[in-house]
């Protein structure tokens, strides 16, 4: 299987379903962050820290793995100057709808979260990276080439999911129980058989990957970050049972030497 293929175009598809990550910011979210109110999210519910950010005002921006015409144009309405990176096409296409719209100055690139190949060392002052990297089956490039492309001094924010949220069959949750059923680390692709990963996809139409904290956390320092700050988070509504138990969500903030 072609996971990048399958990704790039299941996430085309979730924009067509109008997925709460694919809905582009209205004018009025943009006026205020022109106006310096305003906030943009890693996890699903809790706002990036203010301090986190600190003043994006002339700051080069990537938005890796960001599309959806959420991040990007609040940054650059922000002032920053906003690189959008996504495998989706349509993704991308929510973002250059907002900067038309807005008279935004966004740039728009397409490609896999782990090759950013086209941008040159040093090129960024601040990496955005929402929760994302589930749908990557290795975790540890997509950290290497961030720092790679962050000036010294530069931060990497990122949100990745709990990977104890991969224990539990979501078909168990969704009668209303939590069954821990899978080993860690896990996959859709090697944990499910032909026939049930063929449902996944017609459902959700990605598939996932989990990926350890010493993955996560440890990769991000093996590449040479610093780790400054970190947050947990739950999922987005009262559906979950599982964010009644854990947090299923984690951000970090980390510095380039």
């Amino acid at each position: 299987m072609d996971v990048g293929q399958v990704n790039r175009e299941g996430w085309d598809r979730r924009v067509e379903a109008a997925d709460v990550w694919t809905v582009a910011v209205d004018a009025e979210t943009i006026a205020r962050a022109r106006a310096g109110d305003w906030a943009i999210h890693l996890t699903a519910n809790r706002p990036t820290p203010a301090d986190w950010l600190g003043d994006v005002a002339g700051r080069d921006v990537l938005c890796l793995a960001s599309g959806g015409g959420q991040q990007g144009p609040t940054l650059a309405a922000a002032g920053a100057r906003v690189v959008v990176f996504d495998a989706s096409a349509r993704q991308l296409a929510q973002d250059e709808a907002v900067a038309r719209r807005e008279g935004l100055d966004l740039t728009i690139r397409q490609g896999f979260m782990h090759d950013l190949s086209g941008f040159a060392n040093a090129a960024f002052d601040l990496i955005f990276h929402p929760v994302s990297n589930c749908y990557a089956p290795q975790v540890e490039p997509v950290w290497r080439e961030c720092f790679r492309v962050l000036r010294p001094g530069g931060v990497l924010l990122a949100g990745f999911m709990n990977p104890m949220v991969y224990v539990f069959d979501p078909d168990a949750e969704a009668r209303g129980e939590l069954v821990a059923r899978f080993r860690l680390p896990y996959s859709d692709i090697a944990d499910r058989d032909p026939e049930t990963l063929a449902a996944i996809i017609a459902r959700d139409h990605t598939v996932e990957f989990s990926h350890s904290l010493e993955a996560q956390i440890g990769g991000q320092l093996r590449a040479g970050f610093l780790l400054t700050g970190l947050f947990e988070d739950t999922d987005r509504g009262d559906a979950s049972m599982r964010s009644r138990w854990f947090p299923t969500m984690i951000a970090t903030r980390a510095v380039k030497p």
